[in-house]
């Protein structure tokens, strides 16, 4: 198995969750053996035009991965919400056959990418999140819109990433976690089963792992009664002849009450019942957290306390220190059977 950490770029030496800050570059270099590129590789990172990419960012992460003969999983060639699309994207004319305007962009993209990395990346993020979490519905977005709202643009993209990238993983991502609603587990089952009825290449099924509570009931207990609903869908994509990862985890405490002591150890105990859950599957492989340091935490400006306090949601705090969440991870890790090489 592999532990990794999202990575953000930054330049030489800056004050970020990034390789270049020296003392975060520590917890990589300590922790992980895969990285994944926090927004490098998105199209509003690396497609600044219809007919331009800029790879200068993502080649340095790679490069310092490869220096420290650390993995890296690409991360995402196709991110489905339509808000994360470049502007250019969002605003595109695609003429009188719409449908072949937005084909050959997608194959453009997924094949201009695939092949800067092929042999160098084994696992990729192909789709990123193309099931609505309230409605379970295929996402609306001006490339969807342009081939009548069907699933034609995800099964091209995964295709025309394997003719690139025949042996490597190929990942359809999505914001899976204890508190999503049974349209959005529902829906993303039924298009994984599309998926496997239409022969389309898709191994594995990234669980995001965006986790809170959501709940004021002890931490113990909310893994208790939220474990039977996960395991039932665990269990379905598993039957389906999926594999699966953990490919974005941190725990908000963002709701949580009590002293930072407390609050840790709420976080340590939903995240031991989540990898003990995962992990009883043979079917799974990488655990990758969305940061390493509670400092550079997207969560901080994007879902921050009421009390004004800093969310707690990673293995190391604000200074560095490791917190009683890494020490979980590395006993979750050590109790899982090990996996056929």
């Amino acid at each position: 198995m592999r532990f990794g950490s999202a990575v953000a770029w930054s330049a030489a030496g800056a004050d970020a969750g990034s390789f270049a800050n020296p003392s975060y570059a520590a917890l990589l270099e300590l922790d992980c053996n895969v990285i994944v590129p926090e927004n490098e590789l998105k199209w509003e990172a690396i497609r600044p035009s219809a007919t331009s990419f800029d790879f200068s960012r993502a080649d340095a992460m790679l490069a310092y991965a490869d220096s420290k003969r650390i993995a890296m999983r690409a991360h995402t060639l196709l991110w489905y919400v339509q808000e994360r699309f470049p502007a250019w994207l969002r605003n595109h004319a695609f003429g009188s056959n719409p449908r072949a305007s937005a084909e050959a962009l997608v194959i453009d993209h997924v094949r201009t990418v695939t092949r800067r990395y092929s042999g160098r990346i084994a696992s990729w993020d192909v789709i990123n999140e193309a099931v609505n979490n309230n409605s379970g519905q295929l996402r609306r977005n001006a490339l969807s819109d342009a081939v009548g709202n069907d699933t034609s643009l995800l099964d091209l993209a995964f295709r025309t990433a394997r003719a690139e990238l025949p042996t490597a993983e190929l990942v359809y991502n999505d914001f899976m976690d204890w508190g999503g609603g049974s349209a959005h587990r529902e829906g993303v089952l039924n298009l994984l089963r599309g998926f496997r009825d239409r022969n389309v290449p898709v191994d594995t099924l990234g669980i995001q792992s965006h986790l809170g509570f959501h709940s004021s009931a002890p931490a113990a207990e909310i893994v208790a009664a939220r474990t039977p609903v996960m395991r039932a869908f665990l269990d379905q994509v598993v039957g389906l002849g999926y594999k699966f990862s953990i490919t974005e985890l941190d725990v908000s405490d963002r709701d949580r009450i009590g002293s930072i002591a407390q609050r840790d150890a709420d976080v340590a105990t939903l995240t031991r019942g989540w990898l003990d859950l995962l992990l009883s599957y043979p079917q799974i492989r990488d655990v990758l957290v969305w940061g390493m340091s509670d400092r550079y935490s997207w969560l901080q400006g994007f879902a921050p306390r009421a009390d004004g306090s800093p969310v707690r949601p990673l293995p190391y705090d604000r200074d560095f220190l490791p917190k009683p969440m890494r020490q979980v991870i590395i006993d979750s890790f050590t109790t899982t059977a090990a996996r056929p090489a």
